[in-house]
């Protein structure tokens, strides 16, 4: 029978008492080594690593704040970030101070119990670089090691910087193919002195790898690649000579192949391996990009790998021959379980596939795999083979189109989830996102910045009925999950999806933001909500905790933005709080406050110009608009408030609509020309179809006041 080795006696820390040395004390920099960092878990008064520790459970030992006085947190202090466009970063604290990043990777050095600002760097990525990544120019945070502070940049370089002063101690362009959209949003790790870090672009045509640079100096120790290249061309490795095995035609290494290292990592210092997940494949649809077969390795995998010199170890892929998008970039969490009576050293992970997975993280051997919310691609995960029984009936959409569960937003996306070892339970950030896939098997890379999918371009229904029918699908759920008995125990459902990231503690409390603009603090084991209150914006990043002076603080990343309140803002009706970027740190006491929040109000321009254009022409402007701008300004042009409403311009707006899109007028203020990719043709037609949406946001707040007139009376 399996079952859990709870934990029977309540943790007893000792809070470790740290004094703080301001950046004008000469030589005072955070003294991070492997020995610290390989006893991260045992010195809670510091967060060190992403995910606390090198093992990302993301719990912290700390229980000062605990479930009988967490109604007592307020704001201690907050502090705001210098631009509203999506905040995803875990804050690296150490020897009380905290070390955070922005949008377009603008790092932030703080004192952690004040909140005063100690240095900033800005990077000065080009504010119109933003339309090179899939999901806006947001950042995961920073890693810290020997006096310097790591930041991959939204622009591809990874840039050591002082510690003390902030200033630049070196900086590596990581790229391997500057014609493509390749971008940096995760956080790099930092491993006996290499420095880790991948890319994203792999709807953009990017080929994935993941790269290892020495921190002292930023030289390339190694880098591997994730998917095969030019099969006229030898190997990089062993394993991408396994890998090419699984790839069929040439399509795929001269569209890129996709299979980004993005986001998760984590590293075993018994084990001396390094975990990393791989993304999708693209193109999306595997008929387009591996003539229909082949597992494609090493996309949508979770792939071991020695630190030291990039040695393929083993693999497990979640997604054999993806095509819907099943990123395997989510939280890998390593824990030692015991199942069977046998204590187990574990990788366990949510991926977007929606299935939870348990991995022996020695060798990769399947344990258990079972769903974690709804899902109709596969009906489970074979015991036998590790493979899932896909349901072609329900997934296959290369032949016609298919509602999926989980869509490509997946069952868990980025936000991070967390393990707590005394209640054996970890806490997903989940959600119910289904979504509509349409075949195009013409579909090719079209070149840097266009978002290729191998699927008819992205478009949210225009009709409000049919709308708001989809918007009503879309559930976000915060789940309490036993890995051992593979099965919920407690759930917290949230009227969207897009909710923060998770922390556990020995206090016996989980802590996670929300997409309608609040923090929140639940028990552990029962669920129960214990403390609420408002961020006056959606909360996405995974919060941590510390103490500075024996007193424990709860700090959130809070600022929305991202690929769901922009691209989708037309499914984030619940969230009405304009997205104001801040820094928010809480204690038991605290009696700071921030500015009232500023509601989102959709208004009516006073002059729509008329709409001139014929049904084929707006129909073009409309694919046009989903494939070049609708990732920022809304697919359909729904605005979920990030970016300007472009169902809403002024006249003045209309009146300069060639110069902004062809000439660039606004590329000081991040929006970039497009004439290199549209024609002006198809400017025209899109600001015709926007002409058209204008009329139709008229026309639906005519009716909804009409209706309001009918009620009152």
């Amino acid at each position: 029978m399996i079952h859990v080795a709870r934990a029977r006696v309540r943790l007893v820390v000792a809070l470790c008492l740290t004094v703080w040395v301001g950046v004008a004390a000469a030589g005072n920099r955070p003294d991070v080594n492997a020995e610290r960092l390989n006893a991260a878990a045992s010195e809670p008064s510091n967060w060190m690593a992403h995910g606390g520790s090198y093992d990302e459970q993301r719990f912290s030992r700390l229980e000062q704040i605990d479930q009988s006085n967490v109604g007592e947190l307020g704001l201690a202090w907050s502090y705001r970030l210098d631009i509203d466009r999506g905040v995803e970063a875990t804050p690296i604290v150490v020897d009380g101070v905290m070390y955070t990043t922005s949008a377009f990777s603008i790092v932030y050095a703080l004192d952690a119990k004040t909140g005063e600002l100690l240095w900033k760097h800005d990077p000065k990525v080009a504010r119109t670089a933003a339309r090179d990544g899939c999901c806006g120019p947001v950042n995961r945070g920073v890693a810290v090691w020997q006096g310097k502070v790591f930041v991959g940049a939204f622009d591809g370089r990874l840039i050591a910087l002082d510690a003390e002063t902030g200033d630049e101690v070196w900086s590596v362009d990581t790229l391997i193919d500057h014609e493509r959209s390749q971008t940096i949003t995760g956080a790099p790790r930092v491993v006996n002195g290499r420095v880790i870090i991948g890319n994203g672009g792999a709807e953009f045509g990017v080929r994935g790898y993941i790269t290892a640079y020495d921190a002292d100096t930023g030289d390339q120790a190694w880098r591997f690649f994730t998917v095969p290249g030019d099969p006229s061309k030898p190997p990089e490795s062993k394993a991408m000579a396994m890998a090419r095995e699984t790839w069929f035609g040439d399509r795929y290494w001269k569209q890129g192949g996709g299979g980004t290292v993005w986001d998760s990592m984590a590293y075993d210092p018994e084990l001396d391996l390094l975990y990393i997940g791989v993304g999708n494949a693209s193109l999306w649809n595997r008929q387009a990009r591996s003539e229909g077969k082949g597992d494609n390795l090493f996309v949508a995998s979770i792939v071991a790998i020695r630190p030291e010199t990039g040695e393929y170890v083993w693999h497990y892929q979640e997604t054999p021959g993806d095509q819907w998008d099943f990123t395997a970039t989510q939280t890998i969490t390593l824990a030692d379980l015991e199942i069977d009576g046998e204590t187990r050293k574990v990788l366990m992970q949510a991926p977007k596939n929606g299935f939870f997975y348990v991995l022996d993280r020695s060798d990769g051997e399947l344990i258990s795999a079972e769903k974690y919310v709804p899902v109709t691609w596969a009906e489970r995960v074979d015991l036998k083979t590790g493979r899932p029984v896909v349901n072609d009936d329900k997934a296959d959409w290369t032949k016609g189109p298919k509602l999926m569960m989980p869509g490509p937003l997946g069952g868990h996306n980025w936000m991070p989830m967390s393990f707590n070892p005394q209640t054996g339970l970890v806490y997903i950030p989940a959600q119910v996102a289904p979504a509509l896939l349409d075949p195009d098997n013409e579909a090719t890379w079209q070149g840097k910045g266009t978002l290729q999918l191998g699927s008819q371009p992205v478009a949210l229904p225009e009709d409000p009925e049919a709308r708001a029918q989809i918007v009503d699908m879309y559930k976000g759920r915060l789940i309490a999950w036993d890995p051992i008995a593979q099965e919920e125990v407690w759930r917290q459902d949230y009227p969207t999806i897009w909710n923060g990231g998770t922390l556990s503690t020995a206090g016996g409390l989980v802590f996670q933001g929300t997409a309608n603009g609040e923090v929140r603090g639940y028990a552990a084991d029962s669920g129960k909500l214990l403390w609420r209150s408002p961020a006056n914006t959606g909360v996405m990043a995974g919060p941590v905790t510390y103490t500075v002076d024996g007193e424990q603080y709860v700090t959130f990343m809070a600022g929305w933005g991202g690929i769901f309140p922009t691209g989708f803002g037309g499914l984030a009706d619940n969230t009405k709080v304009e997205p104001r970027a801040r820094v928010l740190t809480y204690k038991l006491g605290g009696d700071a406050s921030l500015p009232a929040a500023t509601q989102l109000k959709t208004t009516i321009a006073a002059d729509i110009p008329p709409l001139t254009a014929n049904e084929e022409t707006v129909a073009k402007g409309r694919d046009q608009f989903n494939t070049h701008c609708g990732v920022c300004h809304g697919f359909s042009a729904y605005s979920g408030g990030v970016l300007p409403n472009l169902r809403n311009m002024s006249k003045s707006a209309h009146d300069a609509f060639m110069p902004i899109v062809a000439g660039g007028v606004l590329s000081g203020q991040g929006m970039p020309s497009f004439a290199d990719r549209l024609s002006q043709a198809d400017i025209e037609a899109i600001h015709q179809y926007l002409i058209k949406r204008q009329h139709d946001l008229a026309d639906e707040m005519a009716a909804d006041a009409g209706d309001k007139d009918k009620d009152a009376s």
